[in-house]
């Protein structure tokens, strides 16, 4: 009898494309796929990838279609927000906060416009793909404008005379700039979120999301980490534990025929910049080695 499969469902083509693909590489999925095929087969774990619109996502998880779905909070806060306007129950269940995808859901204006708070969108215009989210915002704030809701194209809105202002995605801000527009209100900052279907899981299937789960959570752990070894004098680890980042317990190690002197090993779970290691030597540290952490398990 065959093993039963989990299928996934991810952005097909889009900011979460990439980052989603690599999250799964880095879990150590291997997947088979040939050009332009709409789903990919997990050669070594039993996960079938799907890859679709983004806006599909959490109807084909809500309905079990998936067992699984990468989305973007916007898109999952918006499909919330329009299960419930329209009475159907909200079944998806959030598995886990992603650290990729981060963007905000942000109101924009046209550069010479006046903005003095939320007072100044009264009675305007308000281009937007979230008319959910961005009505959530409005009457959260009492404030009455009217929403017009586009399929895309929202940052042109202004110029085409279609709406005063706008509510849409702001990553880096290069689009509105190209558009005149700047950003005056944050409406939801967003990120990557894995979703799962309401039903319960075959026992076979559920071990595999548990064996997921901790994969992500060890990827997210050593995205920004670092393991550091470096020989140092016992006099000075006081000071040289303290300037290691984000460190908790490091290992020492007593040095052969080296009575005064360590090496310590840690992992340190931010950054570690040249600033840093020139503060360790300048504490006593030398032969400091910095390496990549790839994978971690608690």
């Amino acid at each position: 009898m065959d093993e039963p499969r989990l299928k996934l469902a991810i952005q097909k083509s889009g900011r979460l494309t990439d980052p989603s693909l690599d999250l799964l590489a880095r879990c150590g999925l291997k997947i088979s796929r040939g050009k332009d095929q709409l789903m990919a087969f997990g050669e070594n774990m039993p996960l079938d990838v799907l890859f679709v619109r983004d806006d599909d996502i959490p109807d084909l998880v809500q309905e079990d279609v998936c067992d699984l779905g990468l989305v973007g909070l916007n898109v999952l806060e918006e499909k919330r927000l329009e299960l419930a306007a329209r009475g159907h129950p909200v079944r998806f269940q959030s598995l886990r906060t992603l650290d990729f995808g981060r963007c905000r859901l942000a109101l924009a204006v046209p550069q010479e416009h006046p903005y003095e708070g939320a007072a100044s969108l009264r009675g305007r215009r308000i281009a937007t793909t979230y008319p959910y989210l961005l009505e959530q915002y409005l009457r959260e704030r009492q404030v009455n404008a009217e929403i017009v809701t586009l399929s895309g194209a929202v940052e042109i809105a202004p110029r085409l005379g279609r709406a005063d202002l706008i509510c849409d995605l702001v990553s880096t801000g290069s689009t509105l700039q190209a558009n005149h527009l700047r950003e005056v209100e944050t409406v939801l900052e967003s990120h990557a979120v894995l979703i799962r279907t309401p039903l319960a899981l075959a026992p076979l299937k559920g071990e595999w999301v548990e064996r997921l789960m901790m994969r992500i959570d060890g990827v997210q752990q050593v995205r920004e980490s670092k393991y550091i070894m470096l020989h140092a004098p016992r006099a000075a680890l006081a000071e040289i534990r303290r300037l290691l980042p984000g460190s908790e317990s490091p290992t020492i190690i007593p040095l052969e025929g080296s009575p005064d002197k360590v090496a310590v090993h840690a992992v340190c779970r931010e950054n570690v910049f040249w600033e840093t290691l020139e503060r360790l030597k300048q504490a006593g540290a030398s032969a400091l080695l910095v390496l990549p952490v790839e994978k971690m398990l608690n």
